[in-house]
């Protein structure tokens, strides 16, 4: 019998579900062992019976539901809460779901300060009013998934790496606990480091970093001993292909993007206390809250006090 799976996606932006599909031959194998009931980015399946015929929100139940994206607003929080209610096991799928992702960057202001960044502009006229018929309200902040649900399997990445999706769904199968990286995109970088210690500040990325584009990856010097912001200490392991972090294959710094190394980790207090043990003057950070930019929930991005 196949086991059934229902996928929903909050505040996203469909990389996690093209991170599915991007499984390639893989997903082939498993289409005999998965009944999507509910996927709607895939399959038409409406919230409110096809011909809107229902009177309250009906997602099918599922063994497996896998939720993407973060949780912003309203509607956000009915459907998550309906996932939890009808799926026996519950994935929160990339950076977003487990972290707040992007989307919680948003957290940096009030939702009042939002709005009026967002409908408003110097050379535009203040409008009457904001957006509210047929548009979900928003929530107070942004938030991860499991802030507001119980989860049970964390699956981070911006966008996740396709093959931790196939090794979770297969474990899932067995009934074996998932297994994902433990380590760090610092512990799994080749990059040479040389342990010189002579960088006192942190500088923007806006010169190209000292390579030769000719060489392996193994002969380049890390980049955070070149003075340039690299994440890879405080960033959980998993985006590598072929062995190399994804950032690093191109020769820039590690942005974040997998989270905190472990689930309630802080990666700016982290990354802060890491550079200021090795003598770097962490003050040389032109945005510090930049480094929360994929972990700004669980009320790591709050707004400034005026």
């Amino acid at each position: 019998m196949a086991v059934r799976v229902a996928e929903e996606w909050l505040s996203a932006c469909s990389g996690c579900e093209i991170a599915i599909l991007n499984i390639g031959e893989p997903l082939v194998d498993l289409l005999d062992k998965l009944e999507f009931v509910h996927i709607p980015v895939l399959m038409d399946h409406k919230y409110y019976g096809q011909c809107g015929e229902k009177k309250e929100l009906d997602i099918p139940e599922a063994d497996i539901g896998i939720v993407s994206g973060a949780v912003a607003n309203e509607e956000h929080l009915e459907v998550l809460h309906k996932m939890r209610e009808k799926c026996d096991i519950l994935i929160a799928l990339g950076t977003c779901a487990t972290h707040g992702g992007i989307p919680a960057l948003l957290n940096c202001w009030t939702m009042d300060e939002a709005l009026e960044t967002i409908f408003n502009t110097p050379t535009t006229q203040k409008p009457s009013s904001y957006p509210n018929e047929g548009v979900p309200k928003l929530l107070d902040r942004v938030y991860a998934v499991d802030e507001k649900v119980k989860v049970d399997v964390y699956l981070p990445g911006c966008p996740p790496n396709p093959r931790h999706i196939v090794e979770v769904i297969n474990a899932l199968l067995k009934g074996d606990k998932p297994s994902l990286p433990e380590k760090s995109v610092c512990d799994t970088c080749p990059a040479i480091r040389k342990g010189k210690g002579n960088v006192k500040k942190i500088k923007r990325f806006l010169e190209n970093a000292k390579i030769d584009p000719n060489q392996p990856i193994e002969k380049m010097q890390c980049l955070l001993e070149q003075g340039f912001m690299c994440m890879g200490p405080v960033t959980a392991a998993g985006c590598a292909i072929d062995g190399v972090p994804r950032c690093i294959s191109a020769h820039v710094p590690c942005r974040g993007c997998f989270g905190p190394v472990k689930k309630d980790g802080n990666q700016l207090l982290d990354m802060l206390n890491a550079l200021a043990s090795n003598g770097v003057d962490w003050k040389s950070i032109v945005d510090r809250k930049s480094l929360l930019r994929f972990s700004g929930a669980h009320g790591r991005l709050r707004p400034t006090r005026k």
